[in-house]
């Protein structure tokens, strides 16, 4: 018999996992977005400007299919999760109507004066508008993460008399919870390395083919941006560990199997075998390598796997969380090696000389390694805190809804998968194609500059003739 919690899970993991991927390349492109804008008003070249245009035709659509991805987790919160909401409601409404209110407004708003007040506001408040519509985008993740941190790390809160619902005692509290300064940071600089790696990869595409200056300039501006948020991730991943480790100890058990309480080690990939409940692969030569990043001390402990399972009858699934941390680092070495190469391209390409087919062939495929790190990331987050939904409060079976059967899940998750392979089978069509053509200079101003030319030159055989 199908189990309706594993069902639902999937279904809402597929779901977010889904949205997930638009989400990243939104907030990431929106700074790529107004840096363009920033240059195009700054210059005021024809050539920036038509750039400009293009990154907003790409944001735009992007922007689109994660809005429209978003809003199906919404109404699973009250078909397959029913008593989740009933029980977190009270806290989850501030920070989603706020969400609503001063980030997704700010957001459409904005955009809405670069789609269609291109000629009808000043330059400057033109370029404006770009950064509001990327903070914006930044004020909406921060609204989610502070709910999600929430479910990890809960705060401001106190159980009801009959134990149904949280209550919300102390907004600020709830909304500065332990694990969201850590986890914003990680995840936003996560987000503007994504938007830098695809960035370069359209760079590279137009450096191969037909408009190398747009490709050039790309390459250029997001080699800096992935440098930056690349060097700012590292303080930001060692934070966040710090605060798994101090909030979630469990969870960290499960990242690097550690089966016995005590100082915890550090694998640079293995496997987990459960059945003997040890780790097969490649350590860290320093003992307790774990614990020296998360205290400062190798000999700090840490809960294990077996203390786990006796405090809350069951783990998380151990392989999984594993794997997916330790391949989320692994995509983290990989998108620093993809930025020496997108350096060395950048620096063969302002000597004027050729900047190497293998090369920017290999920054195309750049994308893939954010792009994992970050899903992975999510993996290790949602399902290294199992079997807690709200950490140490409610468990994921208590919160599905009791009137959804297997059946309904199946036929749901069936039409997710046709509808959703839809909607990335158009989007690709039309972002591909945008990125295929290109920045295009106005047409008007060409025709315009063009008849006037045509004017200036007749003008000047006339008088010759006279």
């Amino acid at each position: 018999m199908l189990d309706v919690a594993v069902l639902s899970r999937f279904q809402f993991a597929f779901t977010v996992a889904y949205h997930f991927l638009f989400v990243p390349l939104s907030i990431g492109l929106g700074l790529i977005m107004a840096l363009a804008q920033t240059r195009a008003w700054r210059s005021k070249s024809p050539e920036d400007e038509a750039a400009a245009h293009f990154w907003v035709k790409v944001f735009t659509v992007t922007f689109a299919v994660g809005v429209a991805t978003g809003i199906t987790m919404e109404f699973a919160f009250g078909t397959n999760w029913a008593d989740y909401s009933r029980f977190v409601g009270d806290i989850f409404g501030a920070p989603l109507a706020a969400e609503a209110l001063f980030a997704f407004f700010l957001e459409s708003s904005f955009l809405g004066v670069l789609l269609f007040a291109r000629k009808k506001v000043s330059p400057r408040f033109y370029m404006i508008a770009s950064w509001l519509v990327w903070g914006g985008s930044c004020l909406s993740a921060l609204w989610i993460l502070i709910a999600n941190s929430w479910m990890q790390t809960p705060a401001g809160y106190e159980i009801a008399s009959d134990g149904s619902k949280a209550l919300l005692t102390d907004f600020w509290a709830a909304a500065l919870n332990p694990s969201i300064a850590a986890r914003y940071t990680h995840t936003v600089i996560a987000l503007v390395i994504m938007g830098a790696f695809v960035a370069i990869a359209i760079g590279a595409y137009h450096v191969r083919n037909k408009n190398k200056d747009f490709g050039k300039k790309t390459i250029a501006t997001a080699t800096v941006v992935a440098i930056v948020a690349c060097v700012l991730m590292i303080p930001a991943m060692h934070q966040q560990a710090v605060v798994v480790a101090e909030h979630q100890p469990e969870k960290l058990a499960a990242m690097e199997g550690q089966y016995e309480t005590g100082a915890a080690d550090m694998w640079v990939f293995g496997y987990v075998d459960e059945a003997n409940q040890t780790v097969v692969g490649i350590q860290v030569p320093i003992k307790g390598a774990t614990s020296l990043l998360a205290s400062g001390d190798t000999s700090t402990p840490y809960i294990g796997l077996h203390e786990v399972q006796q405090k809350y009858g069951q783990t998380a699934p151990v392989q999984i969380v594993f794997q997916s941390y330790h391949l989320m680092v692994a995509m983290f070495g990989a998108i620093a090696l993809w930025i020496v190469f997108s350096v060395i391209v950048t620096r063969r390409l302002r000597a004027g000389r050729p900047a190497g087919r293998g090369l920017t062939k290999a920054l195309m495929w750049g994308p893939i390694f954010p792009l994992i790190a970050i899903q992975a990331g999510w993996i290790v987050t949602e399902v290294g805190r199992q079997p807690w939904i709200v950490w140490e409060e409610l468990r994921t079976a208590d919160a599905i809804s009791q009137s959804v059967d297997a059946v309904q899940l199946l036929i749901t998750i069936a039409l997710f998968v046709l509808v959703y392979a839809f909607i990335l089978v158009m989007y690709l069509r039309i972002a591909l194609r945008l990125i295929k053509q290109g920045p295009a200079v106005d047409q008007t101003e060409d025709q315009a500059a063009g008849h006037a030319a045509e004017q200036t030159t007749e003008h000047a055989k006339i008088g010759e003739a006279k």
